[in-house]
């Protein structure tokens, strides 16, 4: 196979319908919107969700709780994963970033208890749960919340 041989898959590519441009393409004059009507004007149509005037699902159905707009989101870390740091090492959410361990570090980094650390690690981070905190320090290493 040669570069000049390289085709798209068969079906994979459509050329665009320019509609509006004569009569011989099949969708010129009214550009395949009808004669008039709400759906033939600029900016006509529905909004989203429109059931023709009828009481709309997302009116009928009840309403619960609300959203809380302060809310902070963070991203979690479980014990198990800080096992793969050398003993002795700062681990801070600037390097479990660097390292994979979490892809976006959010409102910050959360340290959860969940499986075993055999490491003493000075582990900072902005919340630890009780049980996770205990962890690091009957490891022998330090926690400090950032």
């Amino acid at each position: 196979m040669k570069l000049h041989e390289l085709k798209p898959a068969e079906g994979s590519r459509k050329e665009r319908n320019r509609v509006g441009r004569g009569i011989g393409s099949g969708n010129g004059k009214t550009a395949g919107k009808g004669h008039k009507g709400q759906n033939a004007r600029s900016g006509g149509g529905v909004r989203p969700g429109f059931e023709g005037g009828q009481n709309p699902l997302f009116r009928r159905l009840p309403k619960r709780g609300f959203t809380n707009i302060n809310r902070k989101e963070y991203a979690i870390v479980n014990l198990d994963a800080l096992n793969r740091f050398e003993d002795g090492a700062e681990v801070t959410p600037a390097l479990l970033l660097e390292t994979g361990i979490v892809s976006n570090e959010k409102a910050g980094v959360k340290i959860l208890g969940n499986g075993t650390l055999n490491k003493k690690l000075n582990v900072k981070a902005q919340k630890f749960s009780a049980s996770a905190k205990e962890a690091i320090e009957n490891a022998g290493g330090t926690t400090e919340v950032i």
